[in-house]
């Protein structure tokens, strides 16, 4: 049985709320159960220096937590002086997934930066930041459709990001904190509104695992991620 006694394959209730900010292009706030994640999008005409004169745009993201996301207060990596490797790696990885599903000519010589600021943690913080953070960015690109700043078919797709592992010996989908600190494996899996794979995270916390366990995690995964992506219709229809 696990602790938020789910079903295996049953998600946690995500929760989608759109523009949660006055201030940026695109916003939106997503929980999934008790994990909320403030995504914001911010347009630039500008791109990074490497970029100049190239004639496309970029999609890149920031994360961080808040002190009290978690059960004791952390102190904010700004007064620590750097970023974790834990955070870089995250900021990343998002901002691949948004990438992958943008046309970057039709973007033209613009940035769109993600921010994704965790206001409370509990399990699963990156793949519900990749999830809030397209309904972000499709705002934020409707914002500039509105505006005649872009033409149509600059965003080509969803993608949406959700984990699996094995808990208590049992595959199961969408792990909460209480289950992710005692998972035997984990795995982050971001995939397209098409289906086609972005990244797939897959790590064994005990014993490896056999193709077959990573197979029935894949599965749990797509059937996750469909109805994300359903659900982000839903949000931005």
């Amino acid at each position: 049985m696990r602790p938020s006694k789910r079903k295996p394959d049953e998600l946690r209730r995500v929760s989608f709320e759109r523009a949660v900010s006055m201030y940026a292009e695109g916003s939106c706030l997503i929980k999934f159960g008790h994990t909320h994640v403030l995504c914001t999008a911010s347009v630039e005409d500008r791109v990074p220096p490497w970029l100049k004169n190239q004639g496309r745009g970029w999609v890149t993201a920031e994360y961080g937590m808040l002190p009290r996301a978690t059960s004791e207060r952390t102190r904010r990596e700004s007064t620590a002086g750097q970023q974790s490797g834990r955070t870089q790696e995250i900021q990343r990885l998002i901002g691949r997934a948004l990438r992958s599903v943008v046309d970057l000519q039709k973007l033209g010589e613009r940035q769109i930066t993600i921010d994704c600021d965790v206001l409370q943690a509990d399990g699963g913080t990156r793949t519900a930041a990749i999830t809030g953070a397209w309904v972000a960015l499709h705002d934020c690109i409707q914002w500039m459709r509105a505006r005649d700043m872009i033409g149509d078919g600059v965003l080509k797709d969803q993608v949406a990001a959700v984990s699996a592992g094995i808990y208590a010996g049992v595959p199961v989908l969408d792990l909460d904190y209480a289950e992710d600190s005692e998972a035997e494996a984990d795995a982050n899996f971001v995939m397209t509104g098409s289906g086609g794979i972005v990244e797939v995270q897959a790590t064994a916390e005990k014993e490896p695992f056999s193709q077959e366990r990573f197979d029935e995690l894949m599965q749990l995964a797509r059937k996750g991620i469909k109805e994300l992506i359903a659900l982000q219709q839903l949000t931005v229809a």
